[in-house]
C-alpha cells in the first residue's frame, strides 16, 4: 500500500448482476486484459475475480462476482455468498443489467434483495445498448430502486465505459494506492491457467457437463530452455461425464487442450506443454472438502 497525495482516490467496486449480463466482459474491457473467462452460457464465473485499473489520479479495484441467482446446490450457494461478501466489502456497487431483457423487472428481484442491505453508492449500468435502439428503455422502471447514477454502456464495444469509469472514480473515497502500477489482478498464474482450461470446457461441451467440471492445476514448472510444463486435472462427478470430456479416441480432450494451450502461451509468454487428465470425484459440488480444494468454498 502506497501513500498518495490528498487528491488521490481509491477503493473497491463490486460488480453485481444476474448470470450472463456481461460482468466479466466489462471487467476485461476496463482493465484492458483478459482476466475473466467468458462464455455464452450463464454462471461461467464461479468465484470473485479482482481487476485493478490504475490511473494518474485514482486506483479502482473491481471485483467481478458470480451471477446472483436462486441457489440450490452448495456450490451455487457459495457463489451467491461470494457476491454478497464482495458487496459488503465494497466502497461502490455496480449493478449490471441487460438492455435487451424483456423480463428484467421480474428477474432483478433477487439482485435488489442483495442490494437493499448495501450501505454504499449503487450505480445502475444498462449493458448491451448496441443491441437496442434506445439503451435506457428500462431505466425509468428500474429507478424504483434508489440508484446513485444510471449509465448506458456496451461492454463489448466500449461505448459509455469511459463515462462509467469517471463516475466510479468520483464516488470513491480519498485513499492510498493498494497495488503497484503494473499489477492488474490478484490471481496467480496457476488460477488463471485453470480458468482458461475451464473456459474451453464451457465452449466445447453442453448441458450439465461444463457445470460439473472443476479444474485443478497440479503441476506447474519451467523446464530447461524456458518451456513450461503444466499438468491439470478436470474433475467430473460421474463416469459418463468423464467419457464425454475425453470424447471418442480422446478427440474432445485433445481439442480442449489445444485451444487452451494457445491462450495459456499468450498469458505466460512462453511455450507450454499441457498435460490434461480427467478424474471422477462423485458429487463434488456437494462436498465441502472438494469445494475447498478447488478454491470454491
Amino acid at each position: 500500500m502506497t501513500e498518495q497525495n490528498g487528491d488521490f482516490r481509491s477503493g473497491f467496486v463490486a460488480i453485481i448482476g444476474r448470470p450472463n449480463v456481461g460482468k466479466s466482459t466489462l471487467l476485461n474491457r476496463i482493465v484492458g486484459e483478459k482476466i475473466a473467462i467468458i462464455s455464452p452460457k450463464p454462471q461461467t464465473t464461479w468465484n470473485k475475480i479482482l481487476g485493478v485499473k490504475t490511473l494518474p489520479h485514482a486506483q479502482i479495484i473491481f471485483v467481478d462476482t458470480p451471477g446472483v441467482h436462486e441457489a440450490s446446490s452448495k456450490l451455487n450457494r457459495n457463489m451467491v455468498n461470494t457476491a454478497r461478501k464482495a458487496l459488503h466489502d465494497a466502497n461502490v456497487a455496480l449493478h449490471l443489467v441487460e438492455a435487451t431483457d424483456p423480463l428484467l423487472l421480474q428477474c432483478e428481484q433477487v439482485v435488489w434483495q442483495l442490494l437493499e442491505g448495501a450501505k454504499v453508492p449503487v450505480i445502475l449500468s444498462i449493458n448491451k445498448i448496441d443491441l437496442v435502439k434506445t439503451g435506457n428503455v428500462f431505466a425509468e422502471n428500474l429507478l424504483t430502486f434508489q440508484y446513485t447514477k444510471v449509465i448506458c454502456i456496451s461492454a463489448l464495444l466500449g461505448t459509455g465505459v469511459d463515462l462509467l469509469e469517471r463516475e466510479v472514480v468520483s464516488l470513491l473515497p480519498h485513499g492510498p494506492k493498494y497495488y503497484p502500477d503494473e499489477i492488474f489482478t490478484d490471481q496467480t498464474e496457476r488460477v488463471m491457467v485453470g480458468e482458461i482450461i475451464r473456459e474451453q470446457i464451457f465452449h466445447l461441451t453442453h448441458r450439465e457437463i461444463p457445470y460439473s467440471c472443476a479444474v485443478l492445476v497440479e503441476d506447474f514448472k519451467e523446464r530447461e530452455g524456458g518451456a513450461i510444463f503444466i499438468r491439470a486435472s478436470i474433475n467430473v462427478e460421474k463416469e459418463s461425464q468423464k467419457g464425454i470430456i475425453i470424447g471418442r479416441e480422446g478427440r474432445k480432450l485433445r481439442e480442449i487442450g489445444r485451444l487452451a494451450r494457445v491462450d495459456i502461451e499468450q498469458l505466460l509468454g512462453a511455450k507450454v506443454y499441457l498435460d490434461l487428465w480427467v478424474k471422477v470425484l462423485k458429487n463434488w459440488r456437494r462436498k465441502e472438502y472438494a469445494l475447498r480444494e478447488f478454491g470454491l468454498a
